[in-house]
């Protein structure tokens, strides 16, 4: 495999890395968590005009034509900061979603918009009794007419505040836990039956429950085949779960080093903590797992492009399983280093703890993606 970042991606990953450190200071991303939105529309606008919402997008759509590497590339600098815009969210999930599910009306409509930064999509696919399983989906959509009546409950969907389209996962078919019987459909935010609840994440992100009661949309808000969206979800969910690994990448070695600088500065019985073997130690195995975790983020982003469903799923398991391991370990040891303080807002590595402990989660956790990895190698 070759590591070797092209030209392209090296300014990719330079401009990333720029607007990260312009705009992104503790203190910064504090002031935008603490917004009524919790992120900037100026960063949003700007992330439009830079071409990074149209990274992943075909050309033909006005996009750029990339890929996992390069989706892995910006959210690995995008985590170094905990950037706070809506990007996995619109442009990962929903996008994706509108991509491969999509007519070619349907694309036409969103996917340019989402370009230029005038339209935010968030996929509604987590129920309160779901857990990890995609598959698990309570909500209905009935036939009524020419369209659809959806009844149900979504729970944390991820910046579904701000997003001007929901992407809904219904069923039209079979039972609770069937793959084959699940639709998606586009609902406006704000459509009469759709209630909402918002609130602000443990991570200091967005987050809302939707109710969806008698909710009434047309034969176009259909995205994809009736009844056979399982596939397409667990195809952009793959993609989210290896732009979250490279996320979380950046996160551990951005916690790494801030924890590094403190033991060097902190000073107990005279000397500086960082001066004790056994807190250097402790150093070494934090700078190895999200060394460890950095390989395996690369893997994955390099194998979902893999036409081998087998292969594909189970580098995406082992490298959620891994990643997720890690991060809850630096993490966890890095708010240990700092002493309780560290989970003071004040102090940044307390958010760095609570966005790994969110990606830790997210798609499945660590024991999930584990036991999904032995079933797939079995």
């Amino acid at each position: 495999m070759d590591f070797e970042l092209s030209d392209e991606q090296g300014m990719l990953k330079d401009s990333v890395e720029r607007f990260v450190k312009d705009n992104y200071s503790s203190e910064a991303r504090a002031k935008l968590a603490d917004s009524e939105a919790g992120f900037s529309e100026d960063h949003w606008k700007m992330m439009a005009e830079l071409g990074w919402l149209g990274m992943p997008f075909a050309e033909e759509v006005g996009g750029f034509g990339g890929g996992a590497v390069e989706t892995a590339i910006m959210m690995e600098c995008m985590g170094r900061g905990l950037v706070l815009e809506p990007f996995l969210a619109t442009v990962i999930l929903g996008g994706g979603l509108v991509t491969e599910a999509g007519s070619a009306d349907q694309i036409e409509a969103i996917i340019p918009a989402v370009i230029e930064g005038n339209m935010k999509l968030a996929f509604a696919y987590a129920e309160p009794k779901s857990r990890f399983d995609l598959n698990n989906v309570e909500t209905t959509a009935s036939k009524s007419g020419d369209g659809y009546v959806l009844n149900g409950h979504k729970s944390v969907v991820y910046h579904g505040t701000a997003a001007d389209k929901i992407i809904v996962s219904a069923r039209t078919s079979g039972n609770a836990m069937d793959e084959d019987g699940i639709s998606l459909f586009l609902v406006d935010n704000g459509a009469s039956g759709l209630t909402r609840r918002d609130y602000r994440t443990v991570d200091g992100q967005r987050a809302a429950d939707f109710t969806l009661e008698n909710l009434k949309v047309g034969a176009d808000a259909l995205l994809g085949v009736e009844g056979k969206a399982y596939p397409v979800i667990e195809k952009v969910v793959e993609r989210a779960i290896g732009a979250l690994c490279a996320e979380a990448v950046g996160a551990m070695q951005q916690a790494n080093e801030i924890t590094n600088e403190y033991i060097k500065e902190r000073k107990q019985f005279g000397v500086p903590i960082g001066k004790f073997q056994v807190l250097q130690h402790r150093m070494v195995d934090m700078y190895m797992e999200a060394e460890q975790s950095k390989s395996m983020s690369d893997m994955v982003a390099m194998k979902l492009s893999l036409e081998d469903e087998k292969e594909r799923k189970r580098a995406v398991a082992a490298a959620k399983a891994q990643v997720g391991k890690a991060a809850k370990f630096v993490g966890q040891q890095s708010i240990q280093l700092h002493g309780g303080m560290g989970m003071t807002d004040e102090y940044s590595i307390g958010h760095y703890f609570k966005r790994l402990t969110t990606i830790e989660m997210l798609f499945g956790n660590t024991d999930y993606h584990f036991k999904k990895f032995a079933e797939l190698s079995a």
